[in-house]
């Protein structure tokens, strides 16, 4: 026998079945008693208790009403979903004791005004709905109990306590017939639950016996198929290997993505043409290109975009060559090998290929622009093998796009020693902190009104084998090599201490920042641990950005400029008027100075004074200070300061010092 019924220790699907048997059994019950309630209010009406027994009568027929809505919505609505029945039989549950309520309620307030006939009835009436619900609330016992409780004991008490003797028979009835229904509901209980068990057991033998037979269904077509495929594989098991040796071969020279030729391939392949054209004593053209952009792609649109853009820039290259002459050399690199009679002709070849590529390729609903840059390296007058000819049409392509004037390059002696050259300093920088070759000098920028020193510009100086490189050719290098960033902090730190042993409080630093050292993550943590470390008040380093970098990545731009800010560290915008900054972008960052580039000073007498008074216009609408850079002689110097310019440097005032020099500067101003 099963355990008394409580919903909580039943699963969702025996609860559900629980439900519906409620639900099923439910519409008679609620038939019934509207009939019970009408005959009682309306058969023995008297005046006194007219008005009470139509309340009654209204109550539990609008309580009734919400039951049998809320059995439609279960039996038609969610009975077909899958939900959680423990609701709708909460629900039920409520209806059933707000019912039983209603009619303990009607018995307690109407009993004084019954008389003997109509009480007997009533416990008649109470005492048949109470048989009724033992079946039809018989799968929840507990239901049964209170149902049955509220409906015949309130009566029952009343008639016992009745002072008319012979009404104590009447209670005594309805206190028996409530102990036999309680007894009866746990048969009927038991006999319900027993039902739903079996039904839940039937119902997964049948779903087991079901998945039993897919299973060997299953089974069964996969032996077929096992047996036709192993049938067929032994029928053309000599083609199989011989298609797949074709393909390991074909796999083994191409590019998995492009199906041009791969490194190795194109070697071997080179090589041999090298040998037909030395034989037949032609030249032959090998053009080296890059993709000019595809980075930007790869980290915007991410490297699935990345390969379909790859893929379209291979099939224009094969409208320039065949395919035994063309070669994915890895990444964004491409190569084409081509005889030529006239050089030129190779120079338009490349011209093509970037006007091309040029063209813009429509790819998951974007519009992808590129360009090209290529160098070139002749057979045999630039070497005799493969890897050389390579090597130089590599370097000669890196070199026009280092130099960003043109896009196409033919090797020479001048771009091998610039190269070289370049390779020279990026080796030379590596050890440049580390062998004491960078130092710093110093250049005064003067208040315009007073003449006294506002602030230092902190300028990198480098030695290299003796001899001094300008910061134009080797800040370039440094930042391409990855090196800015340490060289950077070598110099904020130098320049931070330096200002700190400074005796005047009030005399600032200056130091440039370069964009990739800006844009690092780490950029402000380091900034923190410098001014920690040196003791350099924040609000005496102004540092200078080159307006080029306003160009890209706005939004870290500005949480970087920001940043720099809240530690009350000035920024300065460097060579204003030469970049392409606009003026929301003067509006969202907040600068403190903007440096006016010397360009500009040197044309004062030109199309530099009208530019000079716009950018006086424009720091004054924002609230910054100006800073005139290049000043050179006395006349510039009193016209910038009659223009409403604030800060001067240049060679009038002094030229860059060291640090040694500037103690006696600053103890005269003192």
């Amino acid at each position: 026998m099963r355990p008394i019924f409580h919903h909580s220790t039943l699963n969702d699907a025996a609860l559900r079945d629980v439900v519906h048997l409620l639900h099923s059994n439910a519409f008679n019950g609620m038939i019934i008693s509207v009939a019970a309630i009408s005959a009682l209010a309306f058969g023995f009406d008297t005046p006194e208790t007219h008005s009470v027994k139509r309340l009654f009568w209204l109550i539990m027929v609008s309580v009734l009403l919400l039951r049998f809505l809320d059995a439609i919505f279960w039996m038609k609505v969610l009975r077909q979903k899958d939900t959680s029945p423990r609701p709708a039989f909460f629900r039920f549950a409520i209806g059933v004791t707000l019912t039983a309520i209603i009619w303990g309620l009607y018995c307690v307030t109407l009993y004084p005004l019954m008389d003997i006939m109509e009480l007997a009835t009533t416990v008649v009436v109470l005492s048949a709905l109470a048989g009724g619900a033992a079946a039809v609330l018989g799968a929840s016992r507990p239901l049964v109990w209170t149902y049955c409780t509220l409906l015949l004991i309130p009566v029952s008490v009343m008639a016992l306590t009745d002072p008319r003797k012979e009404l104590f028979m009447l209670g005594l009835l309805g206190f028996g017939f409530c102990i036999i229904m309680l007894g009866t509901s746990r048969k009927t209980n038991a006999f319900y639950l027993e039902t739903i068990s079996l039904r839940e057991k039937n119902q997964a033998l049948v779903e087991q016996m079901a998945e039993e037979r897919n299973e060997v269904v299953r089974v069964n077509e996969a032996l077929r198929l096992s047996n036709q495929k192993l049938d067929n594989m032994n029928a053309t098991l000599e083609a199989e290997v011989h298609s797949r040796t074709e393909d390991i071969v074909r796999l083994s020279n191409r590019d998995p993505l492009t199906g041009l030729m791969n490194r190795a391939a194109f070697l071997n392949t080179l090589r041999d043409k090298l040998k037909q054209a030395a034989f037949r004593e032609e030249k032959l053209a090998i053009l080296f290109t890059d993709l000019d952009g595809f980075k930007q792609v790869n980290d915007s649109l991410g490297h699935q975009t990345g390969d379909q853009v790859l893929v379209s820039v291979a099939s224009r290259f094969r409208q320039f060559a065949p395919d035994d002459c063309l070669s994915r050399w890895g990444g964004d690199e491409f190569i084409i090998v081509a005889t030529f009679s006239n050089l030129s002709k190779i120079v338009q070849l490349a011209k093509n290929i970037r006007a091309s590529i040029a063209q813009g390729m429509a790819i998951d609903r974007n519009i992808i622009n590129l360009d090209a840059t290529t160098g070139i390296a002749i057979f045999p007058d630039h070497g005799d093998n493969e890897q050389l000819l390579i090597q130089r049409a590599d370097i000669t392509m890196y070199h026009e796009k280092r130099r960003g004037v043109n896009h196409t390059g033919i090797f020479s002696d001048n771009v091998h020693d610039a190269v070289c050259r370049e390779m020279q300093l990026r080796d030379g920088l590596r050890s440049a902190i580390i062998n004491d070759q960078l130092h710093l000098v110093y250049q005064p920028i003067v208040d315009a009104g007073t003449g006294l020193v506002w602030s230092y510009e902190a300028l990198l100086r480098w030695q290299f084998n003796g001899q001094p490189v300008s910061p134009a050719d080797f800040i370039p290098v440094a930042e391409r090599s990855g090196l800015i960033n340490d060289i950077g902090l070598w110099v904020l730190s130098k320049a931070c201490e330096t200002a700190a042993s400074w005796k005047d409080p009030d005399v600032a630093v200056s130091v440039n920042v370069s964009v990739i050292q800006l844009m690092e993550d780490n950029f402000i943590l380091k900034l923190d641990e410098v001014l920690s470390h040196t003791g350099l008040a924040p609000s005496r380093l102004h540092l200078e950005i080159t307006e080029s970098v306003f160009a890209d990545n706005k939004q870290k731009l500005a949480a970087q400029v920001n940043a720099i800010k809240n530690r009350r560290v000035a920024v300065s915008i460097d060579d204003f008027g030469t970049g392409f900054s606009s003026l929301s972008q003067l509006q969202l960052l907040h600068f403190d100075h903007i440096k006016i580039d010397r360009s500009f000073i040197h044309n004062l007498d030109s199309a530099g004074g009208p530019i000079i008074r716009a950018t006086l216009l424009i720091a004054g609408e924002f609230g910054c200070k100006t800073v005139a850079e290049g000043v050179e002689t006395e006349e510039q110097a009193t016209r910038l300061k009659a223009m409403g310019v604030d800060y001067l440097q240049g060679f009038y005032f002094a030229r860059p010092e060291r640090a040694e020099a500037l103690t006696s500067r600053l103890e005269t101003e003192q």
